[in-house]
């Protein structure tokens, strides 16, 4: 007899709710960068977001032919491999995301620009692309099929997702530079970069945290001593040497980037010789932990 197939938990309707208003935020605020800060500059973004006003400039004079219409018949196909591969919660968030930027864009058009200064619409437009489009990613959408694209391509090419996007984007900014002129192509690649770094932050938020991991045979009083005076938990792992092949205690933590010099301060304090890996972490939930400093 075979076992029962397991139940996903389902989302519960207040934080679906939620999650459908905070990606309309998104893409209320990536409408805003799009019409009252790039497209008066003649600046666009990467990916499909800046084939859409590419070509929405090229045909300006065809009213058929719009960035409204352009980002969700470009998206439309990306968003059915992204039901197929990611799922269906990923489809309907993608679906609110594109067609919010889209509602929302073609509303801001009687709206005067913000700025016509390209270096200010650089600045802030990309600032504020980046905050709608990673908070649309936090919450489970996506408003630029280009990664997808990417997963799609990459089964079958030496190449990561990663620099997939990267050979796409220098496709899309050298045809920006053939039709809005090398120097808004320049600006371009400046607003790409600047919203990338924003979806970061947006994604992986402020609070930057460190994992350490130290060795040394003096895991017990090291252990001790970061929960006493740094007040914060460890745990301990199983580990065994590669040269000696003797078994020992790893300690695992995690502290806030504030407290490293403290807490290399405490291991060296007792054992001089003990081994320390730093890493980055991009998000730390769960259990205790908590940043406020000690």
């Amino acid at each position: 007899m075979s076992a029962p197939k397991k139940q996903h938990k389902k989302e519960s309707k207040t934080r679906f709710i939620f999650r459908l208003f905070m990606i309309l935020i998104g893409a209320a605020c990536a409408a805003v960068s799009i019409e009252l800060f790039l497209v008066p500059n003649n600046i666009i973004d990467g990916g499909i977001i800046g084939i859409s006003l590419i070509l929405d400039y090229i045909f300006k004079d065809n009213p058929f032919i719009n960035f409204a219409v352009l980002v969700v018949v470009l998206n439309a196909p990306f968003m059915l491999f992204g039901y197929k591969h990611i799922g269906k919660t990923f489809l309907v968030s993608t679906i609110i995301g594109i067609v919010g930027l889209s509602v929302v864009e073609s509303s801001l058009h009687h709206i005067h620009a913000f700025t016509t200064e390209p270096v200010l619409a650089t600045v802030f437009g990309g600032l504020l692309l980046g905050l709608g489009v990673g908070i649309v990613i936090r919450n489970g959408g996506s408003m630029d099929g280009s990664e997808i694209l990417g997963i799609l391509f990459t089964k079958k090419l030496p190449f990561s997702v990663g620099e997939f996007v990267m050979f796409f984007n220098v496709f899309i900014f050298t045809w920006a530079g053939f039709v809005f002129g090398p120097e808004q192509a320049m600006y371009s690649v400046m607003t790409y970069f600047i919203a990338f770094k924003t979806i970061d932050v947006v994604i992986q938020g402020l609070d930057e945290t460190k994992a350490v991991i130290i060795v040394s045979d003096n895991y017990e009083e090291i252990s001790d001593a970061i929960l006493d005076r740094l007040g914060r938990g460890t745990t301990k792992l199983k580990g065994k040497g590669g040269y000696s092949d003797l078994e020992t205690e790893v300690i695992y933590a995690v502290v806030t980037r504030l407290e490293i010099t403290k807490l290399k301060s405490i291991v060296f304090e007792i054992d001089e010789q003990a081994f320390i890996t730093i890493m980055n972490t991009h998000e730390t939930r769960g259990g205790k932990f908590k940043t406020a400093i000690h």
